[in-house]
């Protein structure tokens, strides 16, 4: 794995302290849950997350589970209602996933939630997981530690063989007790979203009634669902080199707009500035009265392509 410093059987508090040390710095550190490996950024810092994008090969930017160390960590950047809270109650630390309304201040980069109102959240029960965590003292976006479309890892073997040079570090925990990925549950409106390491049947036993599924693929509301694209209010046009009079540019290295994604052309940066940088020129746009929202090119190499990818859907044909 090069110089990852991965720790197999050596001094685990030291190898959780070394992994932490690197999350803090930026550099994504493969590490293990009760369900699957995680590749773990910094949850709250933007080019650090779409490292995790890159080194997956994920073809567009959906949302990515973010992990906690408890319950007061997860309140600090998501609302709870009393239902939400006894479900975290009952089965945190554990495999599921609570998709929550973002609370105002949470200081998430918008690339970990894909853009949205809410957050995917999860206090995961592993043990090397939760000492992790508490040692980065923030949130871990984290999802599976494989390339997109290959099989979820569920020993340290399967995340080096699939990933190798381009982690940052790793951390040994043994085979994975769940082996299969977190049920994902939102709260407003109920309903499972993604069928799980935790059975149906034993959230409604705590709810006291039948869970709804919204298991519909196409919709960005939560991680392990396909997504559909993420749209401003304005229309976007894609492959602009120059200004129009009556659209805010959005630049990419030489076009230079309005805003731009990132002046140098670095992919990772654009990466990173993408959704705030598309929420801020619709309001821009609005504010200086364009009808469109018009954005340089980007190239399709590397995290290009995730970023185009979402552009294209922000373009496609509204519905309705």
């Amino acid at each position: 794995m090069g110089s990852t410093g991965t720790r197999r059987h050596g001094d685990k508090a030291a190898a959780i302290a070394e992994a932490a040390a690197r999350l803090r710095a930026g550099e994504i550190v493969a590490f293990p849950t009760e369900t699957v490996y995680g590749l773990g950024a910094l949850a709250t810092d933007g080019q650090a997350v779409a490292k995790v994008f890159e080194a997956k090969g994920r073809p567009s930017f959906n949302p990515l589970i973010v992990h906690v160390a408890d319950l007061a960590a997860a309140e600090a950047l998501a609302v709870f209602d009393a239902e939400a809270r006894a479900l975290a109650g009952r089965f945190w630390p554990g495999p599921l996933t609570l998709v929550l309304p973002l609370r105002e201040g949470h200081g998430l980069s918008p690339l970990a939630t894909a853009g949205l109102d809410t957050v995917g959240l999860r206090v995961p029960a592993h043990p090397v997981a939760r000492a992790l965590l508490a040692a980065v003292g923030g949130p871990v976006a984290a999802p599976s530690a494989n390339r997109s479309g290959r099989l979820s890892p569920t020993r340290l073997d399967h995340v080096t063989s699939g990933l190798g040079d381009a982690l940052g570090g790793a951390v040994e925990g043994g085979a994975c007790a769940v082996g299969v990925e977190s049920a994902i549950l939102r709260t407003r409106p109920l309903a499972l979203l993604r069928e799980g390491g935790l059975p149906a049947e034993e959230i409604e036993a705590v709810l006291g009634r039948p869970l709804p599924r919204d298991l519909t693929p196409g919709r960005v509301q939560a991680p392990g669902q396909l997504s559909s694209h993420y749209a401003p209010g304005l229309p976007v046009r894609l492959n602009v080199t120059e200004r129009a009079p009556d659209a805010l540019l959005i630049g990419f290295g030489p076009v230079a707009g309005d805003l731009t994604l990132s002046a140098s052309g670095d992919l990772r940066e654009a990466a990173a500035a993408l959704f705030d940088t598309l929420h801020r020129a619709d309001a821009l746009a609005r504010e200086r009265g364009r009808a469109r929202l018009d954005v340089a090119p980007i190239p399709e190499v590397g995290l290009g392509r995730a970023i185009v990818d979402r552009l294209t859907r922000a373009a496609a044909p509204r519905n309705g």
